[in-house]
């Protein structure tokens, strides 16, 4: 994914979670922000030290982004959403983490 489709800077990942609108399952947290001037959606992904070491918690991130990128076409252009990781989502596998990302944003109304 590129860098212009990704949340990157401190700043940005607050004025996110200011906002406040949020959705959750048991893996995943969604936080939005609606930016009706965007082009593209942005996504943040973050997966806290309790899911694992360095390596489980990169692989966790490249199984996200995965997941975000298939479904690219579908997900609406005017946001910015942020994914947090809950604990036990490193036991995953790659289609139970997609069926869980996909509830996670139809439930936070991201996906068309």
């Amino acid at each position: 994914m590129k860098k212009s489709y990704r949340v990157k800077k401190e700043k940005e990942f607050q004025t996110v979670f200011q906002h406040k609108q949020s959705c959750a399952n048991r893996r995943f947290v969604v936080y939005v922000l609606e930016k009706p001037e965007q082009k593209h959606f942005r996504v943040g992904i973050s997966v806290g030290k309790k899911i694992g070491n360095a390596v489980v918690r990169n692989a966790v991130k490249r199984k996200v982004r995965t997941s975000i990128y298939q479904l690219k076409e579908s997900i609406d252009p005017t946001c910015d959403f942020i994914i947090i990781a809950r604990p036990g989502v490193d036991k995953l596998t790659s289609e139970e983490m997609h069926s869980n990302i996909m509830h996670v944003l139809k439930l936070a109304k991201i996906l068309k």
